[in-house]
């Protein structure tokens, strides 16, 4: 598991969402993890099925947050807190959050949401030129009345009390289309609704003491005590209400909260959830990790060990050895291992990624060629992602194609959402290679590449 950096694109996508929690989620960083990413796919991937979305169209982005939440920005991307993972019990509860997300997206609101901003900002104007035109009246007037616009400044404030409102009421409603949307994808997909429902009720219990003084027609979700009325009637005439998850795939489940829990909580939580006592896989899969981030390296590898020894198909326990051994200076040892997980997950761009990353790292130019093969690859798979670009740009260093290095630079800066950077480093990679090359042409087409704009 790996921390990233939300880039400017995301972040301009993500200026439409009149949430303050989707600011604050961004500075948390996004995770990156092959194993999280592949299992919310594959929850994903039938429910976007169910909503018409396109395979591919959209990307599931984890946030590094503890709070338990999800958020669409750009109809491209949907946000998804390592903490709503943590919190679920089931993967039918995630698959709850995908659909009710994937209603957003399938429902145009985003779309219309900015409609909605944008007659907002204009009545907004109109309330505030009213309010202006009623002050330089009240100016004129004032020697006759004594008041110099204080109802103007009324008739200012009163218009932006009922744009916000209005506002918040489009927001409730397109909330209960999500719900109502979602119930029809969990059927469709034959899901049982109750995980939803489950994490409503859990949100009305965190809201109980909350929300007894607030007022409803101030809040951007409905109230949870409507909310949950309204899902229980429904999910009661689900055929699918009894549903339960596959062993199987509970088990990947168990597996992804125990991988973050140990790689996001501290030694004291992980010891009380996951105790000597529970030997179970995930449990001591979170107990290697936690021995591993407390540099206990003896215990980690041991523990690692032992889970490759019972389950040696495991792609992810080979990708979490190798990341041990390299991230404690031992490079040449971890290329084998990752090798490994690749093999068993081609298509993880994370796990090439650190496969090109241990090679790197042995400063041998005989690994540098294979290095910018699964480096390339990691980047074809996943283009926006600028960790990869950087290992790649190190990789062609290596390599001594100095031409290819500035250009791979060029696009880590871009991705990073440093521009300037990314602009001197692609007229270098101009000037290193050969004119009308491939590489040459890439970087000219970065250069004429118009950075994302921040409405």
């Amino acid at each position: 598991m790996r921390r990233g950096v939300v880039s400017l694109a995301v972040a301009a996508a993500m200026a439409f969402q009149p949430i303050a929690a989707s600011a604050q989620q961004a500075r948390a960083g996004v995770i990156r993890d092959a194993e999280v990413e592949a299992l919310l796919r594959d929850y994903a991937t039938p429910v976007f099925g169910a909503a018409g979305i396109r395979k591919g169209s959209v990307q599931i982005v984890l946030i590094g947050d503890r709070s338990f939440n999800a958020f669409v920005a750009d109809g491209r991307r949907m946000f998804v807190n390592v903490g709503a993972i943590m919190d679920a019990k089931t993967p039918n509860e995630m698959i709850g959050v995908i659909a009710h997300e994937s209603g957003h997206i399938a429902g145009g609101h985003l779309q219309r949401l900015r409609e909605q901003l944008a007659n907002a900002q204009i009545l907004a104007i109109v309330g505030m030129l009213l309010g202006v035109g009623g002050a330089a009246a009240g100016m004129a007037s004032r020697d006759r009345v004594g008041n110099a616009g204080g109802g103007a400044m009324g008739i200012a404030l009163g218009s932006q009390e009922l744009v916000k409102r209005s506002l918040l009421a489009y927001q409730r409603s397109e909330e209960q289309a999500a719900d109502l949307m979602a119930l029809r994808f969990l059927q469709a997909i034959r899901q049982s609704p109750k995980g939803m429902l489950d994490t409503f009720q859990r949100f009305n219990q965190d809201a109980m003491f909350k929300t007894a003084s607030v007022d409803p027609y101030l809040v951007s979700h409905p109230m949870p005590n409507e909310r949950i009325a309204n899902l229980e009637r429904l999910a009661a005439k689900s055929p699918f209400l009894d549903v339960k998850d596959p062993p199987a795939l509970q088990f990947r489940h168990d597996m992804a909260r125990a991988k973050l829990f140990g790689f996001t909580a501290k030694a004291e939580e992980v010891g009380r959830r996951y105790p000597p006592s529970d030997m179970t896989r995930p449990a001591r899969y979170a107990r290697a990790i936690i021995a591993y981030r407390y540099k206990r390296l003896p215990e980690a590898l041991s523990q690692v060990d032992a889970l490759i020894r019972e389950d040696s198909g495991n792609p992810y326990l080979w990708e979490l050895k190798g990341q041990v051994l390299l991230e404690f200076g031992r490079a040449a040892e971890a290329i084998p291992l990752l090798r490994k997980a690749v093999s068993l997950a081609p298509s993880a761009g994370p796990i090439r990624t650190l496969l090109g990353q241990a090679l790197v790292a042995t400063e041998s130019k005989a690994g540098a060629a294979e290095a910018v093969r699964e480096l390339s690859n990691a980047v074809q798979r996943e283009p926006e992602w600028a960790e990869g670009w950087h290992h790649l740009s190190r990789a062609y260093g290596l390599k001594g194609d100095e031409g290819m290095a500035a250009y791979a630079a060029a696009q880590a800066y871009f991705y990073s959402g440093d521009y300037n950077a990314a602009a001197t480093q692609a007229t270098r990679a101009k000037e290193k290679l050969p004119p009308n090359s491939p590489g040459w042409i890439k970087a000219d087409d970065l250069l004429n590449t118009r950075p994302p704009q921040t409405p």
